[in-house]
C-alpha cells in the first residue's frame, strides 16, 4: 500500500479525462518552485526586470491551478506549509504575500478538509501575537477562516451575490469596481489597452456571463463545498444545474437563504442541519435529472469571476460622484428607500434626449432663501424667484406654458438644517481614525503649534476601534490610474465631495469608499539636454506609486509590475489578436485582497494673486507643490553655480518664509527667514525609508548657503508654512506636477495639512453652546483634525 499525501485526492476529483477543458494535474514539487519564485526575496531590487516578473508568475500560479479542484487543494496544502515553515525561520517577509495567496486559493477552492481548515485558523491566529501590519493582516483573516470552517462556500457565495449584483433578499451588499485613467498618460494604444481588458474580464470563461451563470456557479460551489466528493457528484450536478437554465434561481435563493441564515445563527451546532439541507436540495436537483441512484464521484471547479468594473478616462467633463450615485439609484430600485427623494438629495438630470451642454444641472449659491421675511426692506417678494424649466421639453413654447402653470409663490417657511444624525455619519469617519491611529495626524491647522504626528498612519482599525462605522450595504472600489497628476486630482476631488457631504449628506450614508492606485507613467521621449536635467530635479512622475512599493514588497510584485506591463501590451495591441484577461485579474485581486490602507495627508493651499481684483483661490494638493519665478526658469543649474561663486550672491527673487518646523520629539518649533532663490518644491512624499515622516520637505533649486543670520537648510521639514514674494516679482504655483493645475501672478501661499470637514461640523456644534475657546472638547478631541487619502495596499507598512 501507498502512502498518498493528504492533499493528493485527485482520483475523487475532476481530472483532464473526466471533463473537457480541465487542467491536467500539478505534481507537488512543481508547485513549490513556483511559489518560490514568486516571492520576494531580501536581495531583489524593486527596480530589477525578476521584480516586475513575479506579479506574472503569480497570475500564472492561480491560473495554472484554477481549473482542476485537485490542483486547488494540492496549493493549499502547499502554501500552509511554507507559511508554516516561514513562522519556524522567523521568515516575515514571506508571510504576508504567502497568506494572500492562501485565502485567495481558498476562496476558489472545490472542497477543503476539515484538517485543513484548522491548520489554516490555528496559524492565523497565531499571527496576532505578531507586531502590525502582520497581526492586523492575521485578525482578518482568522475570522474569515473561522466562518468558512463552520459554513464552507459563504466566502465564494458573498463575493459573487455583491460583485455581479445578483437580486436576493438575504444578502443586500453590493459593489463594483471604477477605474479612472488620466488622459494624459493613457492615450491612444495605453488606454485600449485597459479598455479591451476590462471587456476581456466579463468574457473570459467564454461569452458574457448571465446572471443565470453566476447563479449556477454559486449553487455547485456551495453544495460541493459542504459536501465534499464523498457526498457529491460534481459532473452530474453541473449537467443538472446547465440543463435547467432559468429555473435555476429558486434553487440559487434556496441555497444562499440557508447560508445567510446559518450565519445568522452563529454557525454554532448548525452545521450537520446545514449539511442536511444542502444534501437535500442536491438530491433534488440531480434526481430530477439522473434517475439512478446518487454516488460520490469527481467535483467540478467554479472560477471565480471578476467583478463587475467600470472604465472612466477621467476627463474634467465627467463627475465620479455623479456616476456613483447612478450606479447607487440603478441599485437601489428595489429598496423601500424614497427613490424621490434621492434625486432631490443628488439631483442627476440623465435624460438621454438632453444635449451634451444641459446633461448636467449645476449648484449655484442663491442669496434668496425663499422666506419673506429674509428680504431686505421694500423688494419685491416675486423679482428673485424663478422655476427651473425642464430641459427635457421638446420646444421652448411647452417650456414657456409650463412655466406660466407652474407660477412659484413665497410661503412662510423656515430653513432646513442638517439633522444630528446626518452629521454624526461623517463624524463617524474620524472618530475611528483617531481611535484607530491614537489621534492627532493633521497638524495643527493654520499658525498652530500642535506637535505633528510624524508617524504615517496605515492598516486597518478592526483590532482597536471602538467607534464602528455605520454598515452601508453598497462599495465603490476606485482604482485611480497614472502618475501624480491623477492622485493629486482625486485629493481634490475627495476634499470637494467631502466639503459638499458636510452641507447635505447623501452618498456618506450609503456607499462604503475604498481607493485603489495603480501607478502608469508615460513613455519616455528623447529631449534636449537642458529638459532632461529639470526632470531629473523633480524626480520620478510616480513619486507615491514608488513609495508604496518601498514599504510593501507585495505591491510592488504585482501592481507596480502592473504598470509597466501595460506599457509594454500597448507596444504590441494587434487588432486580431485575442483579448488578455490578465490585467483585469490583477485588478480584481488588488482589490479583493488589498484592504490595508496607507493614509496621505491632503494638504490645503490658499493662493494670493498680485492684482487686487482677483480673489484668493483656495485649492489641495497631496504630492508635490512646485513654485518657480518665470524670469528665472530659462537658466540651468550650471549658471546659477557659477554666478553665486563669482558673487556669493544667488540668482532669482527674495520670498519671506514662515513655517513650523518639525522635530522629533512631536514639538512643533515656529521659525522665519528670507532667502534669495529661483524656484521651491515641496513634497508630501519622501522618497527613502529612512525620510519616511508624515510632513512636508522644502527643497530649494541653489544649493545651501550662508548669511549673517542664519545658514540656509537643502532640506526643510514642516507641518505648514507661509511664502510671500518680497519684490515686485510674481511667481507660478503648480499642484501635483499637473500643468493643468498650475496659478500664474502669485504673490504669497499658506499651506497647512488639510481640516476634515467631520471636525469641522462638530466644532461647529460646538461653538453654538460654547462661551469660550476651548480647544478639543467633548467629542472633538477623539476626532482626527486632518483629512487623509487612504491608498489601499496588502499589507500597509511593514517596517
Amino acid at each position: 500500500m501507498t502512502n498518498k499525501a493528504p492533499w493528493d485526492n485527485s482520483s475523487s476529483l475532476c481530472s483532464m479525462e473526466l471533463t473537457a477543458g480541465c487542467s491536467p494535474t500539478v505534481p507537488e514539487p512543481e508547485l513549490y518552485r513556483s511559489i518560490q519564485a514568486v516571492l520576494p526575496k531580501e536581495t531583489d531590487n524593486r527596480e530589477t526586470p525578476d521584480c516586475y516578473n513575479k506579479g506574472m508568475l503569480r497570475w500564472t500560479l492561480h491560473k495554472k491551478v484554477r481549473n482542476n479542484p485537485a490542483n486547488s487543494l494540492s496549493l493549499v496544502w502547499v502554501l500552509i506549509k511554507e507559511l508554516e515553515k516561514a513562522e519556524r525561520w522567523d521568515s516575515r517577509r514571506y508571510i504576508i504575500p504567502l497568506l494572500h495567496t492562501l485565502m485567495y486559493a481558498i476562496v476558489q477552492t472545490a472542497y477543503i478538509p476539515d484538517e485543513l481548515y484548522k491548520r489554516v485558523y490555528d496559524f492565523s491566529k497565531r499571527l496576532l501575537t505578531y507586531p502590525h501590519p502582520y497581526c492586523t493582516v492575521g485578525l482578518s483573516y482568522t475570522r474569515q477562516i473561522k466562518v468558512e470552517r463552520s459554513i464552507p462556500g459563504l466566502m465564494y457565495q458573498r463575493m459573487v451575490v455583491a460583485e455581479q449584483r445578483l437580486k436576493n433578499e438575504h444578502y443586500p451588499f453590493q459593489e463594483r469596481v471604477f477605474i479612472l485613467a488620466d488622459p494624459a498618460v493613457f492615450s491612444g494604444a495605453l488606454g485600449q489597452v485597459v479598455f479591451d481588458a476590462v471587456e476581456a474580464s466579463a468574457s473570459a470563461s467564454g461569452g458574457f456571463p448571465s446572471p443565470s451563470d453566476h447563479m449556477r456557479s454559486v449553487v455547485q460551489h456551495s453544495i460541493q463545498a459542504a459536501l465534499g466528493a464523498e457526498q457529491c457528484h460534481g459532473l452530474k450536478l453541473a449537467q443538472a444545474l446547465k440543463d435547467m437554465g432559468q429555473d435555476v434561481e429558486p434553487y440559487f435563493q434556496e441555497v444562499l437563504a440557508t447560508l445567510e441564515q446559518s450565519m445568522e445563527g452563529g454557525s454554532k451546532g448548525e452545521g450537520g442541519m446545514l449539511r442536511s439541507r444542502l444534501q437535500q436540495l442536491y438530491s433534488e436537483i440531480v434526481t430530477d435529472k439522473f434517475v439512478e441512484p446518487l454516488s460520490c464521484g469527481p467535483l467540478c471547479d467554479c472560477p471565480l469571476p471578476n467583478p463587475e468594473m467600470s472604465f472612466y478616462m477621467w476627463t474634467e467633463d465627467l463627475d465620479i460622484w455623479r456616476e456613483l450615485a447612478k450606479w447607487f439609484r440603478s441599485s437601489s430600485v428595489s429598496d423601500p428607500f424614497s427613490l424621490c427623494q434621492e434625486q432631490e438629495d443628488f439631483e442627476l438630470g440623465e435624460s438621454p434626449s438632453e444635449p451634451p451642454s444641459d446633461k448636467t444641472r449645476f449648484s449655484v449659491m442663491s442669496n434668496d432663501s425663499g422666506i419673506e421675511r429674509d428680504l431686505p426692506p421694500c423688494a419685491d417678494p416675486s423679482a428673485s424667484l424663478c422655476l427651473d424649466v425642464p430641459t427635457s421639453c421638446t420646444s421652448w413654447d411647452q417650456g414657456k406654458s409650463e412655466q406660466e402653470s407652474g407660477k412659484l409663490s413665497r410661503r412662510g417657511c423656515i430653513k432646513m438644517k442638517p439633522t444630528v444624525k446626518d452629521s454624526m455619519v461623517l463624524m463617524q469617519d474620524t472618530l475611528e481614525d483617531h481611535a484607530s491611529h491614537g489621534g492627532g495626524g493633521g497638524g495643527g491647522g493654520r499658525g498652530g503649534r500642535r506637535g505633528t504626528t510624524l508617524q504615517r498612519r496605515a492598516g486597518n482599525s478592526a483590532m482597536q476601534n471602538p467607534f464602528p462605522k455605520q454598515q452601508r450595504y453598497f462599495t465603490a472600489r476606485i482604482v485611480a490610474m497614472g502618475d501624480d497628476r491623477v492622485l493629486g486630482r482625486l485629493a481634490q476631488t475627495y476634499y470637494f465631495f467631502r466639503k459638499r457631504e458636510a452641507r447635505r449628506i447623501f452618498l456618506t450614508m450609503k456607499v462604503n469608499l475604498q481607493f485603489y492606485y495603480i501607478p502608469v507613467c508615460t513613455a519616455p521621449t528623447h529631449t534636449s539636454p537642458v529638459k532632461e536635467i529639470f526632470s531629473q530635479l523633480k524626480g520620478s512622475p510616480c513619486t507615491l506609486g514608488s513609495y508604496l512599493s518601498m514599504v510593501d514588497p507585495w505591491y510592488n510584485c504585482n501592481i507596480k509590475n502592473l504598470g509597466c506591463t501595460i506599457a509594454k501590451l500597448a507596444e504590441m495591441v494587434n487588432p486580431g489578436r485575442p483579448k488578455d484577461p490578465f490585467i483585469s485579474d490583477v485588478i480584481s485581486y488588488y482589490v479583493r485582497t488589498g484592504q490595508q490602507p496607507v493614509y496621505f495627508t491632503i494638504y490645503f493651499v490658499k493662493l494670493t494673486f498680485t492684482s487686487l481684483t482677483k480673489d484668493p483661490v483656495e485649492d489641495v494638493f497631496l504630492t508635490h507643490l512646485d513654485l518657480e519665478f518665470p524670469e528665472f526658469k530659462q537658466i540651468s543649474a550650471s549658471v546659477r553655480e557659477k554666478q553665486r561663486r563669482s558673487s556669493s550672491e544667488v540668482c532669482g527673487a527674495v520670498v519671506s518664509i514662515t513655517y513650523n518646523k518639525v522635530t522629533l520629539s512631536g514639538r512643533d518649533v515656529g521659525k522665519g527667514m528670507s532667502i534669495r532663490t529661483s524656484g521651491a518644491q515641496i513634497s508630501a512624499i519622501p522618497s527613502s525609508e529612512a525620510e519616511d515622516l508624515n510632513c512636508l520637505t522644502l527643497s530649494f533649486n541653489e544649493p545651501p548657503t550662508k548669511t549673517k543670520n542664519h545658514t540656509a537648510e537643502s532640506k526643510i521639514r514642516m507641518s505648514d508654512i507661509n511664502i510671500r514674494s518680497l519684490e515686485n516679482r510674481s511667481f507660478t504655483v503648480t499642484l501635483d506636477r499637473d500643468c493643468r493645475r498650475t496659478f500664474k501672478d502669485v504673490q504669497s501661499i499658506e499651506i497647512f495639512p488639510c481640516l476634515d470637514p467631520g471636525y469641522c461640523v462638530q466644532k461647529t456644534m460646538r461653538s453654538k453652546f460654547s462661551l469660550g475657546e476651548e480647544k478639543d472638547a467633548g467629542l472633538s478631541k477623539y476626532m482626527s483634525k486632518g483629512l487623509p487619502l487612504p491608498i489601499n495596499t496588502f499589507a500597509g507598512i511593514i517596517n
